[in-house]
């Protein structure tokens, strides 16, 4: 470390550790079209969710949902992923055509519904259209099938 405080592994390249809320404030003066541009994105994240939020389910509480409740899993992938693996009992209707097949779900009404997707960003518009049919509660898979797999729980290939 030198006299002011920099780490350098370089002569002419210094390796600063940590910034000061100064620094922050400048470089935030200095670039406010790069600021407006995060500000943008964050709150159009932020306001998409709150227009096409649903409710979601973490794997173990959709687990619970359906050992308890006797919940319907819907899995809307297409039919390539959903024959690679999907959870056990699962009724395969992909989101292209869950407008013309939601009333396979009529036998469910009164019992939770969850909706299973790739990554958990896709089922929110299918929760949607499932609870316009008069389906409640309805259910997202929160992190899809990727979330389900990654804690090792278990599919099926059937």
């Amino acid at each position: 470390m030198d006299s002011c405080g920099v780490y350098t592994c370089h002569p002419y390249l210094p390796l600063h550790i940590g910034f000061s809320m100064a620094q922050f404030i400048e470089f935030l003066s200095n670039h406010p079209i790069l600021v407006g541009c995060w500000l943008a994105a964050f709150i159009g994240i932020m306001v998409y969710h709150q227009r096409t939020g649903s409710k979601g389910a973490s794997p173990a509480q959709a687990i619970t949902l359906i050992n308890r409740s006797d919940a319907l899993v819907v899995d809307i992938r297409d039919k390539k992923d959903f024959d690679e693996g999907h959870i056990v009992d699962a009724l395969h209707i992909p989101a292209a055509k869950l407008e013309q097949r939601v009333a396979e779900l009529s036998k469910q009404k009164g019992k939770p519904i969850v909706v299973v997707c790739k990554h958990g960003q896709q089922a929110g518009d299918s929760v949607k259209k499932i609870e316009s049919a008069g389906h409640d509660p309805v259910y997202k898979l929160n992190g899809g099938m990727a979330e389900w797999k990654g804690q090792s729980l278990p599919v099926v290939t059937k």
